[in-house]
């Protein structure tokens, strides 16, 4: 019989705002909670720099997991196929795989970062002993409650919102609209740089893999690039013009961050 002592408090980061939202939430109410981190090495430097400050605010260390075969490492053993949102395999080798290693079969509760305000289940292992719980849905918590823990400890929204983008993971996940991958190749060239190095021909049949439905090479062209902001530009007019009462930091920002459901890997996007 398992007792209370013996259960392990896992709460996963993203580096997203819902789960920091969620760990600064519950820093007081679970004492012994473990913070986790799955770095899968092509992480964001704005959102390492997030879960930096978030250890300072905590007082605690984040774990960072990670696994002995790195992205390259299974990218070749696909024989160079790229994840993509039909093949998934870099969620499930570099992010759910390591958080199941880390918990092993001792009895755990997962705290999982979904809002109130949200209509999905997220992220569930099927292992008997992990236990998967919502403190914002159960406490009512939503998209304005979150943006206000993050307001009332100091760390604000997670810093790469500042030039554009929506979400945590991977710097080339292919879950990114053309307009991140636009505001990647601005504000981080060299990354930029990298993930387009990935789109070549694969090894077992020549296929040749992209992060999208275009190629990079063609995204990054001038004219190519003005015509994603022109076109992006021109969305988010319509959809201030449906929604005139959108909470002020999207306002501010010139984001629309929390645009109804949100497709993605869970356990890298909270």
């Amino acid at each position: 019989m398992t007792t209370e002592k013996s259960v392990r408090h896992i709460l996963s980061l993203s580096g997203g705002k819902d789960s920091t939202a969620l760990a600064i939430y519950m820093r007081d109410r679970v004492p012994n909670m473990e913070y986790i981190f799955h770095d899968t090495g092509k992480e964001l430097p704005d959102t390492l720099d997030y879960i930096e400050r978030l250890e300072s605010y905590l007082g605690t260390r984040v774990v960072r997991t990670t696994t002995r075969e790195t992205f390259d490492d299974v990218l070749r053993t696909k024989g160079g196929m790229l994840p993509s949102n039909k093949r998934r395999w870099c969620t499930e080798l570099l992010k759910l795989k390591p958080f199941e290693v880390y918990v092993g079969d001792e009895s755990c509760i997962n705290y999982v970062g979904i809002r109130a305000d949200e209509d999905r289940v997220g992220y569930v292992s099927h292992k008997p002993n992990i236990k998967a719980v919502f403190p914002f849905r159960e406490d009512g918590i939503d998209y304005e409650g979150v943006v206000r823990i993050l307001d009332d400890a100091g760390l604000g929204l997670p810093p790469y919102t500042d030039w554009g983008r929506t979400r945590s993971g991977c710097f080339f996940c292919f879950y990114q609209q053309k307009i991140e991958w636009v505001r990647l190749k601005q504000h981080y060239p060299d990354l930029f740089e990298e993930a387009k190095a990935y789109e070549k021909p694969n090894r077992v049949n020549g296929q040749l893999f992209y992060w999208g439905d275009e190629p990079l090479e063609d995204l990054e062209r001038p004219e190519r690039m003005a015509e994603i902001e022109e076109n992006w530009r021109k969305v988010q007019e319509r959809k201030r013009a449906r929604r005139p009462n959108r909470p002020l930091v999207s306002v501010l920002a010139g984001l629309d961050l929390d645009d109804g459901p949100r497709n993605g890997c869970l356990i890298c996007q909270l």
